[in-house]
């Protein structure tokens, strides 16, 4: 995960200025890695352990996830995005490559062109919509997926954008297959 954040970020930073600081995020399946700095490569890089697929298969037995599910799984995600609060800290825009992202933007009602930009109000929003299918609203109303891994990337975004006072996550990215590419060139350089 370090050296996939780590290229991420270069990536991503090709994008922006380089006096500019910046902070990408990439929720993988099992940990999430976050790298920050203002230069070419990273000034600091973090690796926590908690992901899309481990976070539900810890947390979520029920589809959708209970109230108490959730619940339980922010306090333990709580714990681990405050590890990030130092390295973070400052002017810094919050960046992501993630297509699961990306997706939960739309269905926020963010217009899906590639470079969109997702306010922690339509994050927030969106969570909502899950919370009210936890407390057992019928799935057909909140027209958001129902699955666990849906809802462990969702409460991952939030609670790292709220603890760590970001107002927004900024896409930035292709299609897997031009991330890739990017990456690749990136490593290439590296």
């Amino acid at each position: 995960m370090e050296n996939e954040i780590r290229r991420r970020y270069g990536v991503i930073r090709l994008g922006s200025s380089e006096d500019t600081p910046i902070t990408v995020l990439h929720i993988g399946e099992d940990q999430t890695g976050v790298a920050t700095g203002v230069g070419a490569k990273p000034d600091a890089v973090l690796v926590l352990s908690m992901g899309s697929r481990r976070t539900a298969a810890d947390f979520f037995k029920h589809t959708p996830p209970t109230s108490g599910e959730i619940e339980t799984a922010i306090m333990l995600v709580e714990d681990e995005v405050t590890r990030a609060r130092s390295m973070t800290a400052g002017d810094s825009t919050l960046f992501t490559a993630d297509t699961a992202i990306h997706e939960m933007a739309v269905l926020a009602g963010v217009p899906g062109h590639p470079k969109l930009i997702f306010s922690l109000e339509a994050v927030e929003r969106l969570f909502d919509l899950l919370a009210t299918l936890s407390l057992g609203k019928p799935v057909s109303s909140a027209g958001i997926p129902t699955d666990p891994a849906f809802a462990a990337t969702l409460l991952i975004l939030r609670e790292f954008m709220h603890h760590l006072k970001f107002t927004s996550i900024s896409f930035r990215g292709g299609s897997d297959e031009v991330t890739a590419a990017k990456v690749r060139s990136i490593a290439k350089l590296a």
